[in-house]
């Protein structure tokens, strides 16, 4: 099997240290691999119920459990989020929607400096800062990435909704539905599997030249997170939305492939096709302003534009990816969805080496 050859190939270079691959077609799960080791020391071989802090991908599980809430009726997408959230509209803010939220355009990317990661755990005070904020941009105006916010974001719209946690409106329907194993954060029951993670060596990103920092240097920054943090019992305690979510690639794949098969995984219904095709729709287009890169975004992923930084092929397909390398692919062409997960971080936000690899050999199988 090419994937498996390639993982192995991926290991036995030592750029992966353990990782996961996995791959849903018309609600089969085809390719569900493993291999590696836990951690750094090597005294723990990566298991099937190994996971890992999935960092970003975490956002396209939030986005996906909104669109559940939405199909329901329990969320409207073009409702302001002052009408779940009161203290949310003001200061310039009336007008964002929850779609502004999922998409990525609310123009409050994150957090004004300072903000510590004390109170980055505290939902309750880090929304009550995100509701006295005024926005960067209009709502709706440009793309730019809300990196650490996202899940405080619309975990605070769902709360407000549903009267329930993200963490547990996630589980109940979502993850448990489809027998995913999912959550935000992670109790001390599931320490020993969670693997160790290797942290990136610094790069500097390459930015367009006219493109203004600051948004980008505000949002890293408050908090300023690295990944031993990660492993941290605070950080694990905490409900991060937008970067705490422990999983692994089987349950990854296995969420995320209602996207690519209308609505529908494992025989259960989470949304409509109609809401399912919410997802695909473009609501920005050009270079996000936090990340400088060229990207289109859907509903919680971005769409597979010529040129995108994760090697996707172009067309009408979505991904996003995790700190580190990991990285997700949804192709309802193919009704495939695609899943990576690792411990061996590499530099840059949006997918790696090791993931492209991963992708151009999962496309070459499909087209053989």
């Amino acid at each position: 099997m090419p994937l498996r050859d390639a993982l192995h190939r991926n290991i036995a270079a030592e750029g992966e240290l353990g990782a996961a691959l996995a791959v849903v077609i018309d609600d089969e799960l085809v390719v569900d691999l493993w291999a590696g080791h836990q951690d750094q020391a090597r005294s723990s071989p990566w298991a099937c119920d190994t996971i890992v802090n999935v960092w970003s991908l975490t956002k396209t599980v939030v986005a996906l459990t909104a669109l559940v809430l939405a199909d329901s009726g329990q969320l409207d997408l073009d409702r302001p989020v002052g009408a779940y959230w009161p203290e949310f509209a003001r200061h310039g803010k009336e007008g964002v929607t929850v779609r502004h939220l999922l998409s990525h355009t609310s123009g409050l990317p994150g957090w004004r400096p300072p903000l510590s990661l004390t109170d980055f755990y505290d939902r309750d005070r880090a929304c009550q800062l995100l509701a006295a904020q005024q926005p960067r941009w209009p709502a709706g105006s440009v793309g730019a990435y809300h990196a650490q916010n996202y899940g405080h974001l619309i975990g605070e719209v769902v709360r407000r909704s549903t009267g329930k946690s993200l963490n547990s409106v996630m589980r109940e329907t979502v993850a448990e539905p489809l027998g995913a194993d999912f959550r935000l954060g992670a109790t001390e029951a599931d320490y020993p599997r969670i693997a160790e993670l290797d942290p990136p060596a610094r790069r500097r990103m390459p930015f367009p030249e006219d493109l203004d920092r600051s948004p980008m240097v505000d949002t890293f920054t408050a908090p300023a997170v690295t990944a031993p943090d990660a492993m941290t019992s605070q950080w694990r305690a905490a409900e991060l939305g937008a970067v705490n979510g422990h999983s692994n690639a089987r349950a990854l794949a296995t969420m995320l492939s209602a996207l690519a098969q209308d609505g529908t995984t494992r025989g259960h219904r989470l949304f409509s096709a109609d809401t399912a095709a919410e997802a695909y729709r473009a609501h920005s287009s050009g270079v996000d302003q936090v990340l400088g890169l060229p990207l289109r975004w859907g509903l919680g992923l971005a769409l597979a534009d010529e040129g995108n930084p994760a090697r996707v092929p172009a067309g009408r397909r979505l991904f996003w990816g995790g700190w580190g390398g990991s990285i997700a692919v949804i192709d309802p062409s193919a009704r495939m969805t695609f899943a990576y997960t690792m411990n061996r971080m590499s530099p840059g936000v949006i997918g790696s080496d090791r993931s492209i690899d991963y992708v151009d050999t999962l496309y070459t199988c499909l087209s053989s």
